[in-house]
């Protein structure tokens, strides 16, 4: 399909995607940059790109350009990338948000190159090292404003996603983001600050990691992420992330109330209504 890609960024979902295409037979050689010459050299190591090139060189050699780095950076980079493309050549983003891109870019001679997705897959791990196989099998993508995109290169990206096993589905860059900050953005904040509660409370008492279990772990996890990574799309999607934090704290407060009043009824309602994920999330 691709006699060369580049990938900006050679982390978790940029390196995962590579591997998928080399997997496939999709795409014969990958170039790759980064901001560290360390990341290029762990991805060189481990099979993620074939060479690194200056950035001009390697969008002139590339059939697709594929961006998958901090959204703060994400906008900057991609117009100076559409502004080195030809009228063949496809630009396309992997962003958590969705609004601000799409608007820095609406004006662009070459918008109609680039293909505005959001592979909706992720760990808590980052780096080139965090790459894995096969991770996009099952997972839905985001596909944002298909219109303002030349259908050759919707229906290319369309078909990648698809080969890679990803369902498609489409959007507004706003109702994208309204729809990230409920089912990514309040998870990581969650996770975020239940760690820092966690941390707080260990000041107090030394064993308590000692006791944590599965639960624990598997709620805390994304803790781990990375603040370059995570801070900047709390920031790009403020008023949604905003939005779920305070309906989350409004819940949290129902909780707190029923434990202070002693009302376990409404305690035991919380939690039935709470159950009926379950026909959501098997």
């Amino acid at each position: 399909m691709f006699d060369s890609m580049t990938i900006v960024g050679v982390g978790l979902i940029s390196g995962s995607f590579s591997l998928a295409l080399k997997d496939r037979g999709l795409v014969k050689n990958v170039i790759g940059i980064s901001r560290t010459k360390a990341s290029i050299r762990k991805a060189l190591d481990l099979g993620l790109i074939d060479e690194t090139l200056p950035l001009r060189e390697a969008v002139a050699k590339s059939d697709l350009i594929y961006v998958a780095i901090p959204v703060d950076a994400t906008v900057p980079m991609i117009e100076e990338i559409l502004d080195l493309i030809g009228d063949k050549q496809i630009v396309a983003d992997a962003g958590s948000t969705k609004h601000a891109l799409c608007t820095a870019l609406s004006n662009h001679p070459k918008r109609k190159r680039f293909v505005a997705t959001h592979p909706m897959w992720g760990t808590e791990y980052s780096g080139p090292e965090a790459a894995v196989r096969e991770a996009f099998n099952g997972r839905s993508c985001v596909i944002c404003e298909r219109a303002k995109s030349d259908k050759d290169a919707v229906e290319t990206i369309e078909q990648v996603y698809r080969l890679l096993g990803m369902n498609i589905v489409y959007m507004n860059a706003d109702a994208h983001d309204l729809h990230a900050a409920y089912v990514s953005h309040i998870s990581h904040i969650t996770s975020f600050a239940l760690a820092n509660t966690v941390l707080e409370k260990e000041k107090e008492e030394d064993a308590i990691f000692d006791l944590a279990g599965g639960g624990f772990e598997s709620t805390v996890r994304l803790a781990k992420s990375s603040p370059a990574m995570w801070a900047p799309v709390f920031m790009q999607n403020r008023e949604n992330v905003l939005d779920v934090l305070n309906e989350h704290i409004s819940q949290l407060r129902k909780f707190k109330s029923c434990l202070e009043k002693e009302n376990y009824a409404y305690l035991w309602e919380l939690m039935e209504n709470a159950n009926k994920i379950k026909k959501i999330i098997k």
